[in-house]
């Protein structure tokens, strides 16, 4: 790698770095290719992605970010898990980490929003991953302003339905 790839990796980093909501710090000690594609994928889908980089060019990228705590993180054979939304990746990474035991969570960083970034440790990655998704919250606010709405028209049409009921019956006897 010459020095312009290198300026040019850190450049996406420190860019990738300044994006993301999350930042997942991963160990992989001897992954085979198919498990990295699985990752891959099950990331992607997700709407995260996996990087692995030289831990000096990410160490580069990481100054004058919010996750500059990350530095000491950073040793051996270490990938790069980021989303914009703070629980994808962290959900990923961790559904990944039961099934592979060459795969470990070392850490990470959730940006917050008045600026900065709160380090995490392997039990606030877990902790992290508890959490529902952005979509998953979305989903929920509009289910708790719809509700009342759907009770509102329920109501208003359950005595109408009774008097129907009952003009029915009336007219049921009568042609009985």
């Amino acid at each position: 790698m010459d020095r312009a790839q290198k300026a040019a990796a850190v450049a996406e980093l420190k860019q990738t770095f300044s994006s993301v909501g999350v930042v997942v710090v991963t160990r992989n000690n001897g992954m085979t290719v198919a498990q990295s594609t699985r990752l891959r994928n099950a990331m992607r889908e997700a709407g995260a992605t996996y990087k692995v980089s030289k831990n000096k060019l990410a160490k580069i990228a990481l100054d004058g970010t919010d996750y500059l705590s990350l530095g000491d993180l950073l040793t051996g054979p270490v990938g790069l898990a980021t989303s914009i939304d703070p629980v994808a990746a962290a959900k990923v990474v961790v559904d990944f980490a039961k099934g592979n035991d060459k795969f470990e969570i070392v850490g990470g960083a959730l940006k917050e929003q008045a600026g900065g970034a709160t380090a995490l440790d392997l039990a606030g990655v877990q902790a992290l991953a508890t959490l529902p998704s952005l979509d998953e919250l979305r989903a929920k606010i509009v289910g708790l302003i719809v509700a009342p709405a759907t009770k509102l028209a329920t109501i208003t049409q359950a005595p109408a339905a009774q008097i129907a009921r009952v003009l029915s019956a009336y007219a049921e006897k009568e042609a009985a």
